[in-house]
C-alpha cells in the first residue's frame, strides 16, 4: 500500500475527530471523541488545553485502526480547528497558564466594553475586518494576561506563547518545535491586520497583549512541521492548516468570488467567498478564506446556537429523544402555529451583536403544544441564516444558490425550509464532512493527490437540491414574525435602559 491517504485533524467546538481520506475523497476512517466543557462561573466556557490534546491524539490512533492502514501509508496530514478559543501556555514545558477560554465564553465582556470605551472599535474593524465582541480572541488573551498571576510578567519575558487551538495542536503535535497559524485562523483573532497579513502591532499595543507571545502566521499551504514518531510511531509531514468554516467553504468547492456554504454545525456559519479583495458588509465579519498561492477573503455570518438548538430541546426540555426526531415532528405539521424560538441563550451573533439579548419563544397560545415548539426550533436554523443572507445583500451582494453542510442538514425538512425562506435552491453534497475533507483536499496538493483546485472543483457533486416551493407572500409573512419575535429577544429586562440592537 502506497502513501497515498491522508489524514484530517478536526477539532470541532463539541468533539475531537480524526478521518482518513482516500485519493477520491472518501472517507475510509474516522474517530471521534467528545470534548469536555468546564463551567468555573456562570456565562464562563473553558476546555481543559491538555485533555484537549489528549482526545486529538487518541482519535489519530483510531482512526488510522479503524482505515485498516498503517501510519506510513499516510502521505500528510491538514488540521482544521474550531476558532477564537484562546490558550497561553510556557515555551520550555508546554503547560497551560490556565484552561483554554472558548469562543462562546463571555467571561471577558468588561474587556471587550472597556475598548469599546476607549474609541477601538472603528479601527478594529478596518484593521481585522471584524467587529469588537468577546466572541474572537483577543480578549480572551487580554483576560489571561490581566487575571492569570504572573502572566504578564512571564509573557514580557518571553517565556510564554499564545495561540488558539491550531497553534495549541501543531505545538504539541511536532514536540514543541513548531508555535505556527495559518491566515485563515489568524484573521478570526482581533489582532490580526487582513490586509497586510500580518499582526498588528498598533492593536495589539492598544490591547497590551506582547507581540513576542503570537505564533508565526503563514500561508495556509504551508509546510508546519511533522507529527513526532513519539504520537504515531513515524513521522507525518503536517502540509495544510485551515480554520474550520474555511475548510468548509474550501471542501465545499466554493472557489469562485460569489460562491456561498452554511454549516449547520453546534453554531451556524455563512461562509461567502468574496475574491482577491476583502469586502466589508454592515453586521458580517470579513476574514482571509485561505492563502494558497493568492489569498482569497470571505464574508462570514455566525450564529452561536444552530445545531445546538436541537441539543438544548433534547438535552434540557426533553421534547424529543433524539435529534433525528426533529424531521417527522415538522413533517407532521404545517406550519409552527405562530410560535417562533429565538434562540439566543447566550445573545445574538451575525448580523444583530447582540450578547445581551435572551432565549425567547414567541407566539404561545393555548393551542400550542410540544410539537410546534420543536418544530420552531428548527425552523430558527434556517432564519438565522436569512438574517446573514438579508445583511448581504443589503450590502450589494448576491446569492443565486447556498451550499449546505453538517450533521443538521441530514433533516430533509429542515433544508427544504431554508430554500423556502431564501427563495434559492439549497445543495446537499454527497458526503457531509466538508470541514474535515476541506483541509484534506489542500493538504493533498502537495503530495500531488490533486494537482489543483480546479481538479478539487470536479469531484463536488450535489446528492439533492432543495429548490423552493413556498409563495414571495408566505415568505415575507412568515419572517416578519420573525424579525418581530428577534426584536422581542432583544428587549432589556425591566429597570434596564439599553436600546435594542446594541453591544
Amino acid at each position: 500500500m502506497s502513501a497515498n491517504y491522508i489524514m484530517a485533524l478536526d477539532e470541532g467546538s463539541s468533539s475531537a475527530r480524526t478521518l482518513i481520506i482516500d485519493p477520491d475523497g472518501e472517507v475510509v476512517g474516522q474517530a471521534r471523541q467528545d470534548l469536555e466543557y468546564l463551567f468555573p462561573r456562570p456565562g464562563w466556557v473553558e476546555l481543559d488545553p491538555v485533555k484537549l490534546f489528549e482526545t486529538q491524539a487518541a482519535t489519530m490512533r483510531r482512526a488510522i485502526a479503524d482505515a485498516g492502514c498503517s501510519v506510513r501509508d499516510i502521505a500528510c496530514a491538514g488540521i482544521t480547528t474550531h476558532r477564537e478559543t484562546a490558550m497561553i501556555w510556557d515555551r520550555k514545558t508546554g503547560e497551560p497558564v490556565h484552561n483554554a477560554v472558548m469562543w462562546m465564553s463571555k467571561q471577558t465582556d468588561g474587556i471587550i466594553g472597556r475598548w469599546s470605551e476607549e474609541g477601538l472599535d472603528g479601527e478594529i474593524r478596518r484593521r481585522t475586518g471584524l467587529i469588537n465582541d468577546s466572541y474572537f480572541s483577543a480578549g480572551k488573551l487580554a483576560w489571561l494576561l490581566e487575571n492569570v498571576e504572573g502572566c504578564r510578567e512571564r509573557a514580557e519575558r518571553g517565556e510564554l506563547a499564545a495561540g488558539t487551538v491550531d497553534t495549541w495542536l501543531l505545538w504539541n503535535l511536532t514536540g514543541g518545535r513548531a508555535h505556527t497559524t495559518d491566515h485563515s485562523e489568524a484573521s478570526r483573532t482581533m489582532v490580526f491586520n487582513i490586509e497586510d497579513l500580518g499582526w498588528d502591532e498598533q492593536l495589539l499595543s492598544a490591547f497590551g497583549i506582547p507581540l513576542e507571545l503570537m505564533p508565526e502566521a503563514v500561508p495556509s499551504d504551508s509546510h508546519f512541521g511533522e507529527v513526532s514518531p513519539e504520537i504515531l510511531g513515524a513521522e507525518v509531514p503536517i502540509t495544510a492548516v485551515l480554520a474550520d468554516q474555511q475548510a468548509g467553504l474550501f471542501g465545499q468547492a466554493c472557489f469562485r468570488e460569489g460562491m456561498a456554504k452554511n454549516t449547520f454545525g453546534t453554531a451556524g456559519v455563512l461562509t461567502v467567498n468574496s475574491g482577491a479583495e476583502p469586502l466589508y458588509v454592515d453586521g458580517m465579519t470579513t476574514s482571509v478564506a485561505w492563502t494558497a498561492g493568492t489569498t482569497s477573503y470571505e464574508l462570514e455570518g455566525v450564529v452561536f446556537h444552530s445545531g445546538q438548538t436541537i441539543q438544548y430541546l433534547r438535552d434540557r426540555l426533553h421534547m424529543i429523544a433524539e435529534a433525528s426526531d426533529t424531521e417527522g415532528i415538522a413533517r407532521e405539521l404545517p406550519d409552527t402555529g405562530g410560535v417562533y424560538f429565538v434562540p439566543a441563550f447566550q445573545g445574538l451573533c451575525a448580523p444583530h451583536w447582540d450578547r445581551e439579548a435572551k432565549a425567547a419563544i414567541v407566539g404561545i397560545t393555548l393551542e400550542t403544544e410540544t410539537r410546534h415548539i420543536v418544530r420552531a426550533g428548527l425552523e430558527s436554523i434556517a432564519y438565522q441564516t436569512k438574517d446573514n443572507i438579508e445583511a448581504l445583500i443589503s450590502g450589494g451582494g448576491d446569492i443565486p444558490s447556498l451550499r449546505v453542510d453538517g450533521g443538521a442538514v441530514r433533516n430533509d425538512e429542515l433544508c427544504q425550509f431554508q430554500a423556502d425562506i431564501l427563495g434559492v435552491p439549497v445543495e446537499r453534497p454527497h458526503g457531509l464532512e466538508r470541514t474535515g475533507l476541506g483541509v484534506a483536499y489542500l493538504a493533498g496538493i502537495a503530495p500531488g493527490l490533486w494537482r489543483d483546485k480546479e481538479d478539487i472543483a470536479k469531484s463536488w457533486t450535489p446528492e439533492r437540491i432543495f429548490e423552493p416551493r413556498m409563495s414571495e407572500d408566505r415568505r415575507e409573512t412568515l419572517y416578519r414574525g420573525w424579525q418581530t419575535a428577534v426584536q422581542a429577544a432583544c428587549l432589556p429586562p425591566v429597570g434596564n435602559t439599553r436600546k435594542v440592537g446594541t453591544n
